[in-house]
């Protein structure tokens, strides 16, 4: 008996090692920049579950992007393709004589998709003033009779705690358009414009405005022109802080150069931004906007009996998967995570954040389904957290049983980006043979370079990941030597 199992060890351990050895694996593991690298690989038949390839699959390495695979499946189990959220217009006291004494709500349920660019019919173009729900909520307003408010508006974003940003992000990506928070209400992708003009090489750029208009923001600015086509500038600031800051260079010669920065309190943004749109229709508002942050801290908030007057629903969750992993939509990600962590249930005396609860849910769920889940380390859904972990082997569990088990395995697939076609792989494997047969979620952040998903090879179909942390060299080196690597492979 012993012999027996000494063989089959031995016999796997073979396996293991013709497996390791590769020669396309050996070629890219002994690459000049991948001295003192990281780096996982796992290609799983999704049918049989044979591992074709495998390179260090249990070794926890920071996902980046790839992170939303994670928390999108998990949505999609637990709240279901046709989830959607809803944001309410509600109001208390009374309607008398077209006023209304008490306060105009809004209600919000964290929905990330609210005025959004990417369901837009031009995302290019479009602009807060395009859209819909705010003409819906005046013409219900109007409809109730009301023409004067005696109270404020206010946003009620309670539905979320205030930690909009992971505790683990870096300072880098605090205030980016990248790195907004996502917040019980969330508008316009929790996103401006700041448009600037810059002149000669060497000079310092001219602030124009801001779209939308958020006249309490502050910008401190260090940009400087450059000769060069892109721009290597970025915004710094805190959330509810209305400093920014401006550093980097930006192309010189521009009347309307572009930047994105995160709006810095969506909730009372929206807030304030609702009531100037009452007035500019007619109906006057007394009291200040204001929102439940600010009226909790102060020990102002009180709840009363309201009245719903507007229903906005948001796109189908399938909808908003779809952007989440094809645009790689950080906000999307991790107001999905939060929403998850709504059905958490805090034992007496926890203290746990939105974030922490949606954690304990998706672990939860996996673990019940016998998924190993010991090397997954989840400190957001949208994986800008440096200290998200995770395994190439429980990415593609999690990828056979959407292919296999899931009830939403086609919203799911349909989620992925195809190679060289679409999302933020456009470019990636473009006019080659994987070139839009490759379905793969990638993920990048300084010294990080991951893509997980679909990839067919013959008349077989395999869960794939690869995750390269802590390179040297530039970042669109690595992508071409992955490219080659995955090329070779299938």
């Amino acid at each position: 008996m012993r012999n027996k199992i000494s063989f089959t060890l031995l016999f796997c351990c073979l396996i293991h090692i013709a497996v390791l050895q590769t020669q396309p694996i050996k070629q890219f593991i002994s690459l000049p920049d991948m001295q003192g690298a990281s780096f996982s690989l796992l290609a799983k038949d999704i049918n049989t579950g044979e591992i074709l390839y495998s390179y260090d699959p249990s070794r926890e390495l920071t996902p980046a992007s790839v992170m939303k695979l994670v928390t999108t499946a998990t949505a999609l189990e637990i709240l279901g393709e046709n989830f959607r959220f809803t944001t309410t217009i509600e109001y208390d006291g009374k309607i008398e004589n077209g006023i209304l004494d008490g306060n105009l709500y809004i209600k919000g349920s964290g929905d990330p998709t609210l005025g959004s660019a990417h369901f837009s019919a031009d995302r290019t173009n479009y602009t807060p003033d395009q859209n819909t729900f705010i003409p819906h909520w005046i013409n219900e307003i109007k409809k109730a009779g009301i023409m004067k408010i005696k109270g404020s508006v206010v946003a009620d974003e309670s539905i979320f705690d205030t930690e909009g940003v992971g505790m683990k992000w870096l300072n880098e990506d605090m205030g980016n358009y990248y790195g907004a928070g996502s917040y019980g209400i969330s508008v316009f992708d929790n996103i401006y414009k700041l448009y600037i003009s810059t002149g000669n090489a060497g000079s310092k750029p001219k602030i124009i405005e801001t779209m939308p208009e958020i006249p309490s923001l502050r910008f401190h600015n260090y940009l400087v022109a450059g000769s060069v086509k892109s721009d290597s500038s970025f915004i710094f600031g805190a959330p509810y802080a209305d400093d920014r800051y401006l550093y980097g260079r930006v192309p010189s010669g521009r009347d309307r150069f572009i930047m994105r920065g995160d709006i810095p309190d969506p909730a009372l943004f929206l807030a304030q931004y609702l009531t100037g749109r009452l007035e500019k229709e007619g109906i006057g508002v007394e009291g200040k906007p204001t929102c439940h942050r600010l009226l909790y801290e102060d020990n102002k908030w009180a709840v009363r009996e309201r009245t719903i007057l507007a229903t906005t629903s948001s796109p189908s969750l399938k909808e908003i998967i779809r952007i989440t992993n094809e645009r790689s939509h950080n906000l999307y990600a991790d107001a999905l995570l939060k929403t998850l962590g709504l059905q958490y249930k805090p034992n007496p005396n926890e203290v746990i954040s939105s974030f922490g609860k949606g954690i304990r849910i998706v672990e939860e769920y996996w673990r019940s389904l016998g998924v190993d889940t010991s090397s997954l380390w989840m400190y957001d859904g949208s994986g800008l957290a440096i200290t998200d972990k995770v395994s190439v082997s429980f990415i593609c569990d999690l990828l056979v049983f959407m292919r296999n088990k899931s009830g939403h395995s086609k919203a799911f697939i349909a989620s992925l980006p195809k190679a060289g076609i679409e999302g933020s792989v456009i470019n990636f494997l473009r006019g080659s043979p994987l070139h839009g047969k490759a379905l793969l979620k990638s993920g990048g952040m300084s010294r990080v370079r991951t893509y997980s998903g679909y990839i067919s090879k013959g008349n077989k179909q395999y869960a794939v990941a690869i995750f390269v942390n802590n390179y040297s060299g530039e970042n669109r080196t690595m992508i071409r030597n992955i490219e080659k690597l995955l090329l070779s492979l299938f």
